[in-house]
Order: C-alpha cells, then sequence, then structure tokens
C-alpha cells in the first residue's frame, strides 16, 4: 500500500511539474514569435516567406521537448540538489534547442522586397552568397535589423552585365540578390510605375476577385483609378501581387494572387 501511494505522489508531482513547465514554455514562444512575426517577418512576408510554417516547427519541437523531458526526469524522491541539476539540464538543451531554430529563422528571413525590372522579389539572407555581401552599395544594408525594406535595382551599365547577371540568375542566382546592382527605392519610382499595370486589368483578369481587390484598396484608402499593381515572386508556392499608388509607386497592399 505505501508503495501505490508512492506512485500516485510520484505521477502527479511529475504532471504538475511538466505542466509549470509548459506554461512557462508557451510563454517564452509567445515572446519569441513577437520577435520573429512583429520584426523579421512582418505581414505579408510572413505568409510569402514561409515564416510561420519554419516557426511552429521551431517552436511546438521546443515546447514538447522540455516539459516531456521534466516529466520523465522529475521525481521528489532524488533530493533537491539532483532534481535541480536535472532541470537545469533541460532548461539549457531546450534554450539550446530554441536558441538554435532562431539562428535558423534569422538567417532564413526577408531582408528586401526588390523591384526587379518588371516585377518584385523577395530576398532572403540565405539567398545572397557570401561573396557579395562586400558589394552592398554605400548607404544601403545588406540585412536591415528593423526587418525588411523595399528597394530597387539600377539599370544594366552594358550588354556584357546584362548578359552575365541574366544567365546567372537562369542558373539560380536571381538578379534581385547581386547586391551590386542594389539601389534607394527611390531613385527607381519612376521605373517603378512606368512598369506598373492598372488596377482595372487585373480585376478584368480576376473577375472572382474583384470585391477582394477593392476591399484591400479601401482599407488604404485608395480605389482603382489612383493604384497599380505588380506580380511578387517569393519563395512560397503561391504567386503574390503587390498593390501600389499610382502616384508614388509605394507598396499599399498585398494579395496572394498570381499576375504574372
Amino acid at each position: 500500500m505505501p508503495s501505490g501511494h508512492h506512485t500516485t505522489f510520484d505521477g502527479r508531482a511529475r504532471l504538475r511539474a511538466a505542466s509549470i513547465h509548459l506554461v512557462l514554455s508557451v510563454l517564452v514562444a509567445v515572446l519569441t514569435a513577437l520577435l520573429v512575426f512583429e520584426l523579421w517577418y512582418p505581414y505579408p512576408y510572413r505568409e510569402i516567406s514561409g515564416g510561420r510554417e519554419l516557426f511552429q516547427l521551431v517552436v511546438s519541437v521546443d515546447i514538447v521537448l522540455g516539459p516531456l523531458l521534466t516529466f520523465a526526469v522529475f521525481n521528489p524522491g532524488k533530493g533537491l540538489d539532483l532534481l535541480k541539476r536535472d532541470l537545469v539540464v533541460i532548461v539549457l538543451v531546450q534554450l539550446a534547442g530554441l536558441a538554435y531554430g532562431l539562428w535558423t529563422v534569422h538567417l532564413a528571413r526577408p531582408v528586401h522586397m526588390v523591384f526587379e525590372y518588371d516585377r518584385f522579389r523577395v530576398v532572403h539572407q540565405v539567398d545572397i552568397p557570401p561573396e557579395l555581401a562586400s558589394r552592398v552599395p554605400a548607404g544601403m544594408q545588406l540585412a536591415p535589423p528593423g526587418g525588411p525594406t523595399v528597394i530597387a535595382l539600377r539599370p544594366f551599365r552594358n550588354a556584357r552585365e546584362e548578359s552575365d547577371f541574366t544567365m546567372a540568375a537562369l542558373n539560380g542566382l536571381p538578379l534581385a540578390a547581386r547586391t551590386e546592382l542594389w539601389e534607394p527605392y527611390g531613385v527607381a519610382r519612376g521605373e517603378v510605375l512606368k512598369a506598373a499595370r492598372p488596377i482595372i486589368q487585373l480585376e478584368q483578369r480576376f473577375p472572382q476577385r474583384a470585391a477582394e481587390i477593392e476591399a484591400v484598396l479601401r482599407r488604404t484608402g485608395h480605389d482603382a483609378a489612383h493604384a497599380a499593381y505588380l506580380p511578387l515572386v517569393a519563395r512560397s508556392a503561391r504567386a503574390w501581387t503587390v498593390l501600389l499608388d499610382a502616384g508614388t509607386a509605394d507598396p499599399i497592399g498585398y494579395l496572394p494572387l498570381d499576375s504574372f
């Protein structure tokens, strides 16, 4: 009988300890989510760049790992010193896993949305070859700490450069990832507006999505007459569309719509 009583107590103690650990793990996950989704992957990048899926994988493993290990090793009969040591090791393992996962999410994060002559493309830090990191133009940043920014590509200097860079793009290095081509978005606003297409064309191509397009425009204080669009190349399988102010070329909205 005493043995059975001890087993019941031990099981309840383990469950309580694991539950406390789970609550603390969820709290850490919520704080981490604020960092990831407010800074590294703000909308629409959490959808476009797959940030949500990557974060969920990292955090779900971490949340499950810690409480399970606590449930497995927690035993008040071990003595306080041994119990503290076990719990410290578990927390360190859990934090190491979270740190590695966050580092992976950080490296995969979007750094710029780039106007690529006739479209936009989201560039992620891992897309940029290390040897190109030193070729970022003065006054621009490879990976802004405050989250992704909108930039553009300068015109090709000559036919040779265009040919070489285009061939490299066909072999997997996007033009938008070539840092030596980067220039501030403000310099290219005229080119953006030349390439942009009237919203009416988008609504004619996708009449079943016209109400959705109009709703996005209304939320930004625009109408079809004062807006334009360009397609957006992203990491995810779904193609997107960027809605632009027809006067300033500023991005004003995004739609999960293939407008190529």
